[in-house]
């Protein structure tokens, strides 16, 4: 089929990269957003613009919030079905209590399990949420939503098609595809360093595009790589679901033989049992790992079992000061506080996972670190990008001739996924800012709205790159791709004023306070917004001078 292996390579490369470049570039995008998805969450929700906190006092703020906590009504009517006749209205039995926190949140994240009465399967159990201000115990409005967190963040590993984890295992083919379109495109370029330092901007689209698109793969070539394959590491209790194949009894034996072997017990005994204070737990742990030499943040504290004499409480440390996802659990005895185990020293292969599990999620305080992620996630946007626009520049000509709509209908998606969805985000923002707290009688709530908002927005940018890049079929540049980039400017400038109507936080007062999870917000949106009205400036002088041209000479000018 191919006279050698490097035109294989490039077959290969060109196509897997097509097909899944539109996923790749929601992955990268909103896993660049997510880097900073906790200074979002501050800036959508002006009530947490406060100083993170530290995990507040669980006997006297967390246990009367836990005990009023009770299923979300979402999580009981997504169980309707899971149940043998009507679904119960009472969940008096708690499995477990959990609340999580980072260095960077000031709310804290409740979370509660129950079970399910009635339940097909006796392991089911449905769960409550709770979002508090770690400062008073009260809760926020749980209509709000946490942009970066709820939304940004899901979206980069699931696209938000949760049934049956179908945009996980999406993600995860576009990764393991991603590495096969890394390897290949090594191959294929032969000069791989000198293309490294090689790039052409005053050349024609085509040249410039390609060494854009080879510079941007090569440079952070390590950077693609690690993030590919670590995440399809964290998933791989997905992809590979042992406790649902035929190796679920030895998974059940698995996990009955490890609670003997740690003390820490697996089932409830049935019979209740007292809580003692958690607080004096939680001061032995940061004792303990004081006496090692570590931090004591306390970042995660679940209690299992609650309320029943096999309860035990778990604490672990929030880790933030190394790239490894290691927490250092404590695991208390709830009854009388006795420390039943202390997590030991990692494995050599258990430290490698919980490194690269480390190295994606970035839980670690480096800050300059965390900018270097960005800027290797918008570089793996620009990769996937240029190679798009050099599929269609390359082809437009012919295709035209041929009177063929191929390369047209590529630009259209093109647009769709690459201005048409940082559209999308920004009209979410802008929204965020727009509604009001208190949506009116019958309209969904605020969050909801926006998520609403989001997927408008994208449909409509979508439509719109389709309807715009007609002249593509003639072999011209397609209007839509200047159109959007205005548009991506004036609503990055739009959604920063908005926030300076609605909350009074503008840049002049955020920056003399220091407080740069939402100063920093805002120049990035007008940073955005500067780069897309560049770029909308370049596209129409491009345009202009494309204007009047054949078909044939438009084309010959990309060649």
């Amino acid at each position: 089929m191919f006279n050698n292996f490097r035109l294989s390579m490039a077959w290969l490369h060109t196509w897997f990269g097509l097909v899944l470049g539109f996923v790749l570039m929601a992955v990268f995008f909103f896993g660049s957003l997510s880097v900073f998805d906790r200074e979002i969450d501050r800036w959508a929700i002006p009530e947490t613009r406060f100083a993170p906190q530290p995990m507040p006092s669980f006997d006297r703020m967390l246990l009367p919030v836990f005990q009023t906590m009770r299923p979300d009504a979402e999580q009981i009517e997504q169980a309707r079905s899971r149940v043998n006749g009507p679904m119960a209205q009472e969940f008096p039995v708690a499995r477990s209590w959990a609340a999580y926190t980072t260095h960077r949140d000031p709310v804290l994240s409740l979370f509660a399990s129950y079970e399910l009465p009635h339940a097909k399967n006796p392991e089911d159990e449905v769960w409550g949420t709770r979002t508090i201000d770690p400062r008073t115990g009260l809760a926020l409005r749980d209509d709000q939503l946490k942009i970066g967190s709820q939304f940004f963040y899901p979206l980069h590993y699931s696209l938000h098609l949760n049934w049956m984890s179908l945009g996980t295992w999406i993600v995860g083919f576009a990764a393991l595809v991603m590495l096969a379109a890394l390897v290949s495109g090594v191959v294929m370029h032969r000069k791989i360093f000198r293309e490294l330092f090689t790039f052409r901007p005053r050349k024609n689209l085509q040249r410039s595009v390609l060494d854009l698109h080879n510079l941007t793969g090569v440079a952070a070539l390590p950077f693609h790589f690690i993030f590919a394959f670590s995440g399809l590491l964290i998933f791989a209790g997905t992809y590979f679901p042992v406790a649902e194949t035929q190796l679920q009894p030895l998974h059940e034996l698995h996990e009955q033989h490890e609670a003997a072997e740690t003390g820490l017990p697996h089932d409830r005994a049935g019979v209740a049992g007292p809580l003692a204070s958690v607080d004096a737990m939680v001061a032995e742990a940061q004792r303990r790992w004081a006496a090692a030499g570590k931090a004591g943040e306390v970042g995660f504290l679940v209690v299992r079992h609650v309320g029943d004499a096999n309860s035990y409480v778990s604490v672990y440390r929030a880790g933030t000061d190394r790239i490894a996802l290691v927490g250092d659990g404590i695991h208390f005895k709830a009854a009388t506080g006795e420390v039943l185990r202390e997590d030991p020293p990692l494995t050599a292969v258990a430290s490698v996972n919980t490194f690269l599990t480390g190295l994606h999620l970035q839980h670690f305080r480096h800050w300059l670190l965390r900018w270097l992620y960005v800027l290797g996630g918008l570089s793996g946007c620009a990769c996937i990008a240029t190679g798009l626009l050099f599929f269609v520049e390359k082809r437009k000509r012919q295709h035209a001739q041929q009177g063929r709509s191929g390369a047209r209908w590529v630009d259209g998606f093109a647009v769709a996924s690459v201005t048409g969805m940082v559209l999308a985000a920004l009209a979410m923002l802008a929204a965020n800012r727009l509604l009001p707290a208190d949506m009116p009688a019958g309209w969904p709530g605020k969050g909801d709205c926006e998520r609403y908002v989001f997927w408008g927005a994208w449909l409509l940018a979508g439509l719109h790159g389709l309807w715009r890049t007609a002249p593509v079929a003639q072999a011209r540049m397609a209007p839509a791709w200047r159109e959007q980039c205005w548009a991506i400017a004036t609503l990055a400038v739009a959604a920063v004023l908005l926030n300076w109507v609605s909350t009074g936080d503008h840049l002049l007062r955020t920056l003399a306070a220091g407080y740069w999870p939402v100063a920093g917000t805002d120049l990035a949106l007008l940073a955005c917004g500067g780069i897309a009205a560049l770029a909308a400036l370049r596209l129409s002088r491009r345009e202009g001078a494309g204007l009047g041209a054949t078909p044939r000479a438009a084309g010959a000018a990309h060649v």
